[in-house]
Parts: structure tokens; sequence; C-alpha cells
């Protein structure tokens, strides 16, 4: 016994010098009151602390739980009622505790308790709490679980508020400038954070918001932002943008009816710019990438109805069927033109003058604009003299780029250049026409040499290398494949098709990341190997064999170096490229010679040679196939969302665009006279709700000023809210009952076990 005692107390010994995290623990009595709180009535309560009047009531536990505390999880109101009666209680951080616990009656208990200890208390953020921050306030954490009726009774009943963060990239000298000299970065990226978790729960936006879904996509596009600045915390941001992205197409998912939809997608709010087309929150939406909105059924099934026109059977014609269309509407593009220029207001033009045949006619002209291209392509360059060619379908494609090039001023006006740019598939076409105009510069440049100086009848092989019509065959080529290669965009309209067209356009920001690795190490290994082999350039070594063996021009200079290590990578350069070749030298001997070998300079220009190899071909060369698998697997993951976002963007692109398709849109029509009109009416006399307006980044726009309260949008916006969220209670139920019978199937499993021992 006295061996075990010892053995104890050394223990006890160690333990004291060892030391420990120290926390509060506590009594027995101490004990017995919590466990009283837990279970017991107010009236037992009460006794033990008259038996016990030097009791602290505010003791708490190794986790800084009070019996406040151990009340609210109980939901004991009468319980918390008696506690917060105490002279001597200190609610702490209960209140949030409370609010955490969605007990909104306990809330203001303890909110009025607050007062009574301090007026204005309740604001107050906390300190030294164990389960929230400091920046914690009442409306932020009912903010961020989502307790719709306690965040409505703080705002409404006790004013409470939320001061909106600013985002990372702010530097204003009344916030942020005195938070950063005030706190570490840490602190307030933090504290930024927490604020953001806050104002992005649905629960608050609906009730702080007018307009719930422009608020979604504002506060996403801002989220989106702010990580771009604050990489640290790049995937909290990220994820709160994609549950606001969610939270606006779970929405528009709520509506039943098309007109809900339409009353939704005609809303004007956000999108100030006063544009022809039927559905601004639309195009917002794809100004701020919300792929989930815009891919929505409900609202494809409207820009799909917008799309056809009451042309159903459009949809149900098969793929060949479809093709024919476009090759007959080929013969009757001038016919179609005629009746759209004479009789506009007939059912037949208003039917050709709907987005899907806009698209149709649009692609039998681009058809025609291609057999054009590839003629003056075609044509036999042997017989070809110096300036312009001589083809005679030359005029035709003058109008036809001209016709284009209007058509890409006048949708960049309509859009803005921003939203125009935005789209890589107008940078593509921008820079197409842009080198027919360099083309046709070149062809005019041509015909005045020859006007000036003659010499149309020269040889070819006779021209100056920088003749013009050389610069123009080049530029043209560039144009031709160009043209050729757009029909990729009408692979977006496909549902098989559009995928990969999809991931070849993700594609190409990895080849743009491995174009900068694979520069750095070619960079490397030219400066390295440049003019290594400068002095051997030339030279020719006979062996005993009288074979002649010269060396390669492959690291003799920078530029040759560059060609080398370039073309190594598909393979087409000779392993003999390393070898140094160094010509015969006399010997005593007349008859001999002697041959010499560089042989550190050759090991060091193989070692170099093959790392190059294997850096760029094995490893750089690998890590591009890896990533595109990457992106290409990712896309095919979402591809239902990213092909319609996609297509969605050429329909609306259609949808705006002139009736005509080139070369007939440069035709003054009335349409086009009509948007012009209209912008001088409002520049001359403004109405009350409209501006006209102009800046460098949107062009001539009209300003919409939506100042009155749209009751049919708020009506229908009240709906979508209600149903949205009886839909997260009965997934929160149904996950409820889940649980309980997987519960109850466990009890029954280990009833079943024990009768069986039994």
């Amino acid at each position: 016994m006295a061996e075990e005692d010892a053995r104890r107390i050394g223990a006890e010994q160690d333990y004291q010098l060892r030391g420990n995290v120290t926390l509060p623990q506590l009594q027995e009595t101490e004990q017995d009151f919590f466990e009283l709180v837990a279970n017991g009535t107010v009236a037992e309560v009460e006794l033990y602390l008259n038996v016990h009047p030097d009791f602290k009531i505010n003791v708490t536990n190794y986790q800084g739980i009070t019996a406040l505390h151990i009340a609210i999880e109980e939901k004991n109101a009468p319980m918390v009622k008696f506690l917060l009666s105490q002279p001597e209680i200190d609610p702490g951080d209960a209140h949030l505790y409370a609010i955490r616990e969605n007990e909104i009656k306990i809330v203001g208990m303890i909110l009025d308790k607050l007062n009574e200890i301090s007026p204005g208390l309740e604001y107050a953020s906390v300190t030294h709490s164990s389960d929230f921050p400091d920046e914690a306030t009442p409306l932020i954490i009912a903010a961020q679980y989502g307790h719709y009726e306690i965040i409505q009774y703080l705002i409404e009943q006790r004013l409470h508020k939320i001061q909106r963060p600013h985002p990372p990239n702010c530097n204003c000298l009344n916030v942020c400038r005195r938070e950063r000299e005030l706190y570490d970065s840490l602190t307030v990226d933090r504290k930024r954070m927490f604020l953001y978790r806050a104002i992005s729960n649905p629960a608050y936006i609906c009730l702080t918001e007018e307009d719930p879904i422009l608020a979604s996509f504002n506060l996403s596009i801002e989220l989106k932002m702010a990580a771009s600045y604050d990489r640290e915390f790049y995937n909290e941001y990220i994820q709160l943008s994609e549950e606001l992205s969610e939270f606006a197409k779970d929405l528009i998912g709520c509506a039943r009816k098309a007109q809900e939809v339409e009353i939704v997608l005609k809303k004007t709010a956000g999108f100030s710019r006063s544009s022809r087309f039927v559905y601004p929150r639309l195009l917002l939406a794809l100004d701020y990438k919300q792929k989930t909105f815009v891919a929505h059924p409900n609202v494809q099934e409207m820009i799909g109805n917008k799309w056809v026109d009451d042309w159903y059977e459009w949809r149900m014609r098969k793929t060949w069927v479809q093709c024919l269309t476009v090759l007959f509407r080929i013969i009757l593009l001038p016919l179609i033109a005629l009746i759209i220029l004479i009789l506009p207001n007939t059912k037949i033009a208003k039917f050709l003058s709907s987005p899907v045949n806009k698209f149709l006619h649009s692609v039998a002209s681009y058809f025609i604009f291609l057999i054009i291209v590839f003629l003056i392509s075609n044509t036999d360059k042997n017989t070809q003299l110096r300036g312009p060619p001589d083809t005679g379908y030359e005029p035709i494609l003058a109008i036809y780029v001209i016709s284009y090039l209007w058509s890409i001023i006048r949708l960049c006006i309509m859009h803005g250049p921003r939203r125009f740019f935005r789209a890589p598939w107008n940078w593509y076409e921008t820079c197409m026409i842009f080198l027919f105009v360099l083309t046709f510069i070149c062809w005019i440049d041509a015909a005045i040499d020859v006007r000036i100086n003659g010499q149309r009848d020269l040889e070819r092989k006779y021209w100056h290398k920088y003749d013009p019509t050389l610069i123009g065959e080049g530029i043209f080529c560039l144009a031709t494949i160009m043209a050729f290669f757009r029909l990729m965009f009408l692979c977006q309209l496909n549902y098989h098709l559009g995928p990969l067209q999809l991931s070849l356009g993700k594609m190409i920001h990895d080849v743009a990341k491995f174009i900068v690795i694979f520069a750095i190490v070619l960079l490397a290994f030219t400066s390295g190997l440049c003019k290594l082999y400068q002095y051997y350039d030339d030279m020719v070594q006979i062996d005993r064999s009288n074979i002649k063996i010269q060396q390669v021009s492959s690291f003799v200079d920078f530029p040759s170096s560059l060609k080398t290590l370039f073309w190594a990578v598909f393979c087409m350069t000779p392993i003999e490229s390393a070898d140094v070749i160094i010509e015969n030298l006399p010997s005593d001997n007349d008859t001999e010679t002697i041959i010499n070998h560089h042989t550190f300079t050759e090991v060091i220009g193989y070692i170099a040679f093959a790392s190059f190899e294997f850096i760029s071909v094995v490893v750089v060369l690998n890590m591009l196939i890896a990533c595109m698998t990457n992106t290409f697997t990712k896309v095919t993951d979402n591809v239902i969302v990213e092909w319609t976002f996609g297509r969605t963007e050429v329909y609306v692109d259609f949808m705006l665009m002139t009736t005509l398709p080139p070369p007939f849109n440069i035709i003054p029509t009335f349409d086009g006279f009509q948007t012009i009109v209209e912008y001088v009416k409002v520049l001359v006399k403004p109405p009350t709700n409209k501006r006209a307006r102009w800046d460098f980044m949107q062009c001539c726009y009209i300003e919409t000023i939506d100042n009155e309260k749209d009751e049919t949008f708020a009506q229908v916006m009240m709906q979508l809210v209600q149903r949205y969220f009886r839909k997260k209670t009965r997934e929160i139920e149904k996950t409820n009952i889940e649980k309980l019978r997987r519960e109850l199937m466990e009890v029954r499993g280990l009833l079943r076990e024990a009768l069986e021992a039994a």
C-alpha cells in the first residue's frame, strides 16, 4: 500500500513538473449545479442557490460553458429567465449562443438584460468568447446561420445593422487605412471574410434586398474579384460566390409559370443600359458569368421559345434536314432580302426576322463568303502578275468585308466595347476582318506601285522580298485560314460538337500557361548554347575513308540555337546537331592529316541537348497533356451548364443582329434608323426615366432610371422567396427524418442482438 501511495505521489509531482494547458475545472458542487440546471426545475435551482449563498453563478467549465449556456441548450426559457434575474449574472456571449440555437424568445430576454447592464450593449461585439470571434454581433451570427425570424426580429424590432465590408482592393482613408494601422493584416482579412459570410446568406439577402437575384449577382461578382486580390482566402471567397449563384438559380427554379420567369428576366434594375433585347436580366447574368442561372431549364425554356419564335417545327427537324435548309436559303437569299426590305410588316417578313431565321441567313451568306475566299485563294500563281489579283471576285469580297466590319461596329456600339470584347469569338472575328482589311491595303499599295513603277509582267522570282503583292498574299493566306476556322463557331449550337468546341477553347488557357514555362526553358538553354559552336561553323572533316563530314550550324549563334531547340520538341532536329567537327590538321607527313576532337565541348553540348529534350518533352509536354486532360474532364463533368451558357451567348448575339445578313446589312433599314432616332430624341428632350449617355467603354447608350417600384415584380419575388424557404424546410425535414430512421434501425438491430444473446 505504501508503495502505491509513493508511486501516486511521484506521478503527481512528475505531472506538475511537466506542465499542462491551464483550463477551468469544475468543483463537485459546481458540477452538481450544472446537472441541476440541465435536468431540474427552477424551484430546485433556486433552493440550491439559497442553500449555497456564496455560489459563483458565472462559473465555467473547461469549454467556457456557463449554467446559462446549458439552460439555452436545453431550450428552457423559464430557467434562462430565472438565471438572468440573478444580480451577479454575466450573460457574456449567451445571446449569440441562443441565436445559434434559433431561440428567438430567449434571445429577446438576454438582449433586454444586456441593455439593463449597459444601454446599447446588445449592439456591441463580444470579446474573449470560446465560440465566436471578437467581431461577432447578434445580427452577424443570425445572418450566418440563416435564421430568418431572428434576422427579421433584430432588423425590424431592435434596429440591428451589418456594416458592409470593404473589398480587399479598397484603400479608403476613413476605413481601410485606419483598420490596417490598428490591426494586423490577418485580423483585417478574417474580419472581412466573417462579414461576407453573413451578408451572403440567402435569408439575410431576402430580408434586406428588394431584388435578391440582382443582389446575389452583384455580391457574387464582388466575391470573385475579392478572391483574385486576397489569394489566402481564395477558396472561401469562391465557395461563397458559388453559393450565391446557386441561390439565384434556386430562386428562378421556384417559378411555376412562364409569366413569372418572364417578369424576372425583363427586370431592368442593375442593367442601366437601354437595350433592344427583351430580357435585360439575362444579359446581366451573361455579363456576370452566372452560368447555373442561365442554364436553368426555366430560363432556357424562355430563351429557346424566343429563339425559334413560334417555329416549333425547326426543333423537330433532323440535323441533315436543317443542313439542307441552310443550302436552300443560299439560293433564296436575294429574294429574302428583297421581302424584308420592301414588305417589312408582312407576316412572312416577320417570320424571316425571327432569331433562328437570322441565324440561317447568316450561315448561308457566310458559306457564299467562304466560296469567294476559296476561289481567290485558289488562283494559279504561275500566271499571276505583279499587283492585286484579278479574278473578278475581289469587289464582291470587298463588299462582304465591309459588311462584316459594319456588323462588328454595330454590335460593339450596341453591347459596348467592354461587353463586346469580353467574348473570345468577337476578338477572333475582329482579327479576321482586320487581316482582310490589311490584304486590301496591300493590294491597293501593289496597284499604285505597278502604276508608278511598271514591271507588271516581271517574273515572280525577280520580285523584291517585301513586294506588296507578296505581303498581301501572305496576309490573305492567314485571313483565309481564320475564315474557314470560324466554322467552329457553328459547333456551339450542336449538343454533340458544342462540348468539344468548348473544351478546345478552355484548353487554350492551358496552352498559354505551357508557352510561358516552355519559353523560359527554351530561353535558358538557348542562352547557354548560343555561340558554343561558333568557331566550328562550316568546318569540314575528312575521315580516313575519305568521307566528308561538315559541322552542322546548330549552336553557332542565337537564332540557330533557338531554331534547333524549338524543332527538337517535334523530333525534327537530327541527333548530330551536338557533334563537334574540326577540320583536318596538318602533320609532319604531307600525305597524312591529324583529326582532333574537342571532346569536352561535345559532351557539354550533348548533355545540354539531352537535358532540354528531357525537360521540354518528357516533363513540360506531359504536364501540358495532363492539364488539358484535367480541363476536358472538368468541362465534361459540367457539360450541360457550360455548353448551355455558351449556346445562350450565341443566341443573344444573333437576336441583337440585324435582320438582313451580310452583305445586305449595309443597306439602311427602318430598324437601324429607329435606334438612332430614339437616341437623338432622348438626347434632345430627355424623359423622366431615361438619359442619353456616352462613354468610351459603352459608346452611345440610353440609361434607364428605374425609380418606380414594380409591384408585379415585387409580388412575383415574394412568391419565389416563400417557395424557396418552404423547399429548404422540406429538405431539412426530410434529412432529419432519414437520420431518425437510420437511428431507429440501429436501435432495432441492437435489440435483436440482445434478445438473441439472451
